[in-house]
């Protein structure tokens, strides 16, 4: 199973993660790239869309 974010903005990456912005979110959130699913439309800075992450990090964080 995975969690969408809607309205994904990355605003930052590094080799491991990426920055998040998104209204579904309370902050900007760092999500490491091993927990973005391949359905994602968001996995470099600059990109817009969906944001597909596995159910294990939006647990984590929270988010379900």
């Amino acid at each position: 199973m995975s969690y969408t974010i809607h309205d994904a903005k990355c605003v930052a990456e590094t080799d491991a993660a990426i920055l998040v912005e998104s209204p579904d979110l309370d902050k900007s959130e760092w999500i490491p790239k091993s927990q973005i699913d391949d359905d994602s439309e968001v996995f470099r800075k600059g990109q817009r869309g969906l944001c597909v992450v596995t159910e294990w990090i939006a647990e984590q964080r929270g988010w379900l």
